[in-house]
């Protein structure tokens, strides 16, 4: 219900949702960008709806406890504990992710790379390593607040590091945030 609410919200404020990808995929890595402003949120819930797949996200596990769960559950949350073993060593994060493909047949892990809403030029890329664990391609998703477009775009699939995250930010190089100042592509793959 809210993300429906949240897509009706955007397009009553004249955003429109852009679809590139293929009708058949149904399981990807979703990162989205720019991440500038608490409404991303609601972009994120509009975006969810829009593609129509089982889109979940990943909060605190502690997020999820009552009276919490109510809200966040039905929006797609996903509660992670850090201290998940496997034998008797901790499971790494990315592990944890790559099994959640593993145990539903279609799945989507949306992720903001850049962590923040704060300028960030040093994006996370555990995103990369869940996809290439999980053998599943990464979905460039978008919200620009210039054009008023909330959308998919590129499809990766993850097989160079280095020159897939310069398509990567070769893609957001144009997206522009609600903050526009508080958008930063990561420094190590994007020379601009």
């Amino acid at each position: 219900m809210i993300k429906q609410v949240c897509a009706k919200m955007m397009e009553k404020s004249g955003w429109t949702f852009i679809n590139d990808i293929p009708a058949d995929l149904k399981s990807f890595v979703f990162i989205g960008a720019p991440h500038t402003s608490n409404f991303d949120f609601i972009a994120a819930m509009a975006m969810s709806h829009f593609m129509n797949r089982n889109a979940r996200f990943v909060i605190k596990k502690e997020w999820l406890s009552f009276p919490f769960n109510y809200f966040f559950s039905p929006l797609g949350a996903i509660g992670v504990d850090r201290n998940v073993k496997t034998g008797d060593k901790k499971m790494s994060y990315t592990d944890q992710m790559a099994k959640m493909f593993e145990d539903n047949k279609e799945f989507v892990l949306m992720i903001a790379p850049e962590g923040t809403r704060s300028p960030n030029s040093n994006w996370k890329t555990g995103f990369y390593y869940i996809a290439q664990k999980a053998n599943v391609p990464i979905v460039l998703g978008y919200a620009d607040f210039n054009k008023k477009e909330v959308g998919l775009g590129l499809v990766i699939h993850p097989s160079d590091f280095e020159k897939d995250m310069q398509a990567i930010m070769d893609f957001y190089k144009d997206k522009q945030g609600k903050n526009k100042k508080n958008f930063k592509l990561d420094s190590k793959f994007f020379k601009g």
